[in-house]
């Protein structure tokens, strides 16, 4: 059956534009707290963590009234990020997590994802329950049976503490001077205590959330920050993190921008030194092709899937390995926890840079990424791919080894993405523009 309102990433939007209202989120607590009580044996309990755009309060409190209008316990843990939603809810055995969030989007987006009692993202069919529920009334419960709310104080230490657990105990980030970017969002109270308490002297941006400046050309989003930051403090690191705290990429001493694909390699490089990487690599179809090859010749197996990491955790759950991620810095670490976590990435980044007695800046030795070229096509209904088809196979034939074709519908927009990677630049650029062109100029 197919989900009218749950995409990949929960539900998200236009703040006051259905579904991302009041109404909505008020109609969404109550279907998701009555499918928790058919579920549950004994009277469930609901965690809401949410980021710091000025739209997650109002959504917040109407979660919390329609979660408790069906008979279930909330504990409201104010601004938290994303991560640590998952991990409180598996930690504190609670029935499920709720986080309300756009992530990387900006203020005036917002969204609602639902985690499942084990911290993993709420399968399709607890999804589909709730979706079932939303098309029916609301009948609050009688007094007697309705749920309490309460702050619960302790959530950022329990995470902070969870984060530093994730480090090796003998190792340390004495000596080093990081710039952390935490974009505005969720993890500004959380982050820069976390690698402070490792040893790191510490230089915040991004610290100040007013709630209308979340991903406000700040994060891991707008690297180009974290950049200046970096060069202007003389600083060893800098780690840019996005609105809800499940996104790292980071900066070298010298500004270089290193995103996900060289951070999963960092973090697998390390664990095949160290006998710990259990299988392979999971990337998507958008991973670098040169960061594939590093690997294959390593030995690494590598696989790919579709883009977003609910299909990353999916293949990592069939094969049984532990490590993937992509190139916008959602990597996930399942040895570590049981979502992408930007914080605990970033820690693993530094484990594997000191356990491989390396720097940043050696990973260009292994491997450069190769040009990518994407145009966004409109499409406006057309039939894009028999339009694309001849030209694709021309493109194929000329590329040969040399060179790969995504061509993906945008899940967020009107558009076709067309992206090339090629060992030559400007093969990549003529090829995905050429591609573009015959979409757009189709019938």
């Amino acid at each position: 059956m197919s989900q009218r309102y749950f995409g990949t990433d929960g539900i998200r939007g236009t703040v006051g534009q259905f579904p991302i209202t009041p109404e909505f989120a008020l109609k969404l607590g109550f279907a998701a707290g009555r499918v928790l009580v058919d579920h549950d044996q004994h009277l469930p309990t609901v965690l809401i963590g949410k980021d710091t755009r000025i739209s997650s309060y109002m959504i917040e409190a109407a979660l919390e009234a329609g979660l408790t209008a069906a008979g279930v316990h909330v504990l409201l843990t104010g601004p938290l990020p994303t991560p640590a939603v998952a991990y409180l809810t598996r930690t504190l055995r609670l029935a499920a997590g709720v986080v309300v969030s756009a992530s990387h989007n900006p203020y005036q987006d917002n969204g609602i994802k639902f985690f499942a009692a084990n911290g993993q993202k709420l399968g399709e069919q607890l999804e589909q329950e709730i979706e079932v529920l939303l098309d029916k009334p609301m009948a609050t419960l009688p007094s007697c049976q309705l749920g309490r709310a309460r702050r619960i104080d302790s959530a950022a230490d329990r995470y902070i503490e969870f984060c530093k657990s994730s480090f090796p105990n003998y190792f340390s980030l004495r000596g080093l001077k990081i710039v952390v970017d935490c974009a505005h969002g969720a993890t500004y109270h959380i982050a820069p205590k976390v690698f402070h308490e490792l040893g790191a002297e510490i230089v915040g941006i991004g610290t100040e959330p007013s709630g209308f400046n979340i991903n406000d050309k700040v994060g891991a989003t707008y690297p180009a920050t974290l950049q200046t930051a970096v060069l202007e403090n003389q600083a060893d690191y800098g780690l840019a993190f996005d609105g809800d705290g499940d996104r790292l990429i980071m900066v070298g001493r010298d500004g270089t921008i290193y995103n996900g694909d060289y951070l999963v390699y960092i973090i697998a490089k390390a664990k095949l030194k160290t006998g710990k990487l259990k299988g392979g690599v999971v990337g998507t179809v958008m991973t670098n092709m040169a960061m594939e090859i590093s690997l294959t010749n390593q030995g690494i197996p590598f696989v790919r899937t579709q883009v977003g990491d609910r299909y990353i955790f999916e293949k990592l759950q069939t094969t049984g390995w532990l490590l993937g991620g992509e190139a916008s810095g959602h990597i996930l670490c399942l040895d570590k926890h049981t979502t992408g976590d930007g914080i605990i990435s970033a820690l693993q980044v530094f484990s594997g840079l000191t356990r491989l007695n390396q720097d940043l800046s050696d990973m260009t030795e292994d491997w450069r990424p190769f040009p990518q070229s994407t145009v966004n096509v409109p499409i406006n209904g057309k039939n894009w791919q028999t339009a694309s088809k001849a030209c694709v196979l021309q493109a194929e034939k000329a590329l040969a080894n040399q060179g790969r074709i995504v061509i993906r519908p945008s899940g967020t927009e009107s558009v076709v993405r067309v992206m090339v990677e090629a060992t030559d630049e400007n093969l990549a650029i003529h090829w995905s523009n050429t591609i573009a062109q015959t979409i757009l100029t189709s019938k």
